[in-house]
């Protein structure tokens, strides 16, 4: 398999964000600093995030928990910062806000563990842009590079056991979430436009789609996703519930392989349960897919389609239903990602723009394969 280079993930120069981090926190915790100001080499597109320590010689109780290990008492802690808007950024907007929101509720009213959100600074500028402050959950994440199906990460060396562990986990993280919040309580989520939750979900991915190719060339192969999802529309997309909406092990902290941090809650929204569904199927299929080419075998046995809907079904009396429309609907919404991660990467002279834009996806040919209507006949 040949790579790009990793699109770069920030413009901003971490020392700078360290010194004015501390001047916002000692505004808020007197005698306080932030130590340690790291930023993750896994760090997102979507937005920014920097992992340090809050130390102070004498903590208040309970704003956070802080330990002493041998000097001054410290506590980990995590900062989510809404993305450069002069950076390209992947997404047109980033209300974290509406992250913070979300985190607080699923805290509230459900038992999906998520770290504990401190602070939200609304105003940018103290860090050039709106940011929150949470705990840091400590744990290990599958990584996304090299991805956790390739050889030499914890996750492909655990045993098929252990793996069937963190599986089963993490489908119950869904159900839960999906049967435990009320959907009453999730309406500043609600998508703008007209009609069901679904109709509002493709069409706010209609209106990404036009956004990332103002100006640039138009993806055939999207378009064609697009109309062979009018073709699969469910005739009973059924009731909707709040979806995590980044529903990917990717973005979860395991304690050994269970999840103790459900992380990254920027695309939550009302839709029916097998959006989360199908994202979790298709991301992993994702990773498998690019594992297979580069001719490793991967981890074909693990996060199946028909073992997750199965245990789905048992864990919440709901039996996913049209699930060729929804993963077709998550490689859709990736592919969309990934031409503006692509974009990007043109916009920074990393990358050249080839004949057909289409290429520029990295799964073009799982995507293609899905609108015909061969994947799955293929990798079961």
């Amino acid at each position: 398999m040949t790579t790009t280079p990793r699109p770069r993930t920030t413009t901003r120069d971490p020392e700078d964000l360290a010194r004015r981090l501390t001047a916002w926190l000692d505004a808020r915790l007197p005698g306080a600093k932030a130590v340690g100001v790291t930023v993750p080499a896994s760090n997102g597109m979507s937005s920014e995030t920097l992992l340090f320590e809050v130390e102070h010689p004498h903590p208040p109780s309970p704003t956070l928990d802080f330990a002493r290990a041998g000097g001054t008492p410290s506590a980990a802690c995590a900062l989510r910062l809404a993305a450069d808007p002069s950076a390209y950024t992947v997404f047109p907007s980033y209300d974290l806000t509406r992250q913070y929101r979300t985190m607080r509720l699923v805290a509230e009213h459900t038992d999906v563990p998520v770290p504990r959100v401190l602070w939200l600074e609304e105003d940018p500028g103290p860090l050039g842009a709106p940011f929150f402050i949470m705990e840091r959950a400590e744990g290990r994440v599958p990584p996304d590079v090299m991805p956790y199906t390739y050889e030499g990460n914890w996750l492909h060396s655990a045993s098929d056991a252990e793996r069937a562990r963190l599986e089963a986990a993490s489908v119950a993280l869904l159900a839960r979430l999906h049967d435990q919040l009320p959907l009453t309580e999730t309406e500043f989520l609600a998508l703008p436009g007209e009609g069901d939750s679904l109709h509002r979900h493709v069409e706010s991915q209609r209106a990404y789609y036009a956004w990332v190719v103002d100006g640039l060339a138009r993806s055939p192969l999207i378009e064609a996703a697009f109309d062979r999802l009018a073709e699969l529309w469910p005739s009973e997309p059924g009731t909707p519930v709040l979806n995590w909406g980044d529903a990917r092990i990717g973005n979860v902290v395991y304690d050994g392989f269970d999840p103790v941090a459900v992380l990254d809650w920027e695309m939550a929204a009302p839709a029916p349960r097998e959006v989360d569904l199908g994202w979790t199927v298709y991301l992993h299929r994702f990773f498998q897919d690019l594992t297979a080419a580069s001719g490793q075998p991967g981890l074909p046995g693990f996060l199946r389609r028909d073992r997750v809907e199965a245990r789905y079904a048992r864990l919440t009396g709901h039996t996913p239903r049209d699930m060729d429309f929804y993963t077709l609907y998550a490689a859709l919404r990736h592919a969309i990602v990934m031409l503006r991660i692509a974009y990007r990467q043109v916009y920074f002279g990393e990358v050249a723009v080839p004949a057909d834009p289409d290429t520029l996806i990295l799964h073009h040919g799982s995507l293609r394969a899905m609108v015909q209507g061969s994947y799955w006949d293929a990798v079961r």
